[in-house]
């Protein structure tokens, strides 16, 4: 390569670097002057921003203390209602154990009774019935000498026959 070609390609180089380099420009003036024209209109609406922002964090900061008075509240209630069902639980056991100690307290004084009843009536029979149905064979057998006693003369053949029938 000779000096005049690589003097006009280091000529051309420069142009077309050049030329990249002001289209480089043009590119970043776009740039600066759109953001130029956006900073002005978000520059506009700031204030609105700022406000939103700080209502939002007003806002954040109710919601959280609330959330805290939630959470401690819902915290208390748990532990009150885990109190509150031990208690049922102890009063629910104490109940069974004392309806079943009244159950078998029940059950001894139906046996006793039942055992007293029986007695009663083995009483009642060996004191009032015995007496009355010893009374009444004596009174049978009294009734039965009257009448044999106050029968007249003497008893026909057949009455004999029956009665020593009855006796043999």
């Amino acid at each position: 390569m000779d000096q005049q070609t690589l003097l006009i390609l280091l000529t051309i180089f420069v142009a077309v670097a050049a030329i990249a380099l002001l289209l480089q420009l043009g590119t970043l003036l776009a740039l600066f002057l759109t953001i130029r024209k956006l900073q002005t209109q978000i520059m506009g609406i700031w204030p609105e921003i700022q406000s939103i922002i700080g209502i939002t964090r007003r806002t954040a900061e109710k919601v959280e203390i609330h959330v805290n008075k939630i959470g401690a509240a819902s915290t208390s209630i748990l532990e009150t209602t885990k109190q509150q069902v031990g208690k049922i639980d102890e009063l629910l056991n104490d109940a069974t154990t004392r309806a079943r100690v009244q159950l078998e307290r029940a059950e001894m004084v139906l046996d006793d009774t039942m055992g007293r009843a029986q007695e009663t009536v083995s009483i009642v029979q060996r004191t009032v019935l015995r007496p009355i149905r010893e009374l009444h064979g004596v009174l049978t057998g009294l009734k039965t000498t009257l009448a044999y006693l106050g029968r007249n003369g003497r008893p026909t053949v057949d009455h004999a026959t029956s009665d020593e029938e009855m006796f043999i």
